[in-house]
């Protein structure tokens, strides 16, 4: 598995797992969904299944399915502050269109399952 996490992902992920006093494991995923096709979804976990992905960086251990792994190949993590609030964002090399959201794209190889999105900020 190809996947990083920016030192700005890092220390975020570090401060919210410290705030819960946990030993918890960062889930990426991708389903189908969004207005491009596809969504990425993440949550906190404690116990990853048998057959997912783990890779650890700087203590933070992220786990992906098998399903999702082949879209998230080569993608980087990254928490970004804006005037809107800050939040995780997936800078994806396999995409080749997305949602102004940030959280729905597509890809070269597979359409997913579009729908519209309500963000406003597509045409979908």
């Amino acid at each position: 598995m190809n996947i990083t996490l920016t030192e700005k992902a890092s220390n975020r992920l570090k401060e919210i797992i410290k705030s819960k006093g946990e030993n918890l494991a960062l889930r990426v995923l991708v389903r189908p969904g969004g207005c491009s096709g596809f969504e990425y979804g993440m949550a906190l976990e404690r116990n990853p299944r048998p057959d997912d992905n783990i890779s650890e960086f700087d203590g933070i251990k992220v786990v992906i399915d098998p399903a999702s792994l082949p879209y998230l190949d080569g993608s980087t993590i990254d928490y970004v502050d804006s005037l809107m609030g800050g939040g995780f964002a997936i800078n994806n090399p396999n995409a080749v269109t997305g949602c102004a959201c940030g959280q729905s794209f597509r890809t070269a190889n597979a359409a997913g399952a579009p729908r519209s999105c309500g963000s406003g900020g597509c045409a979908h």
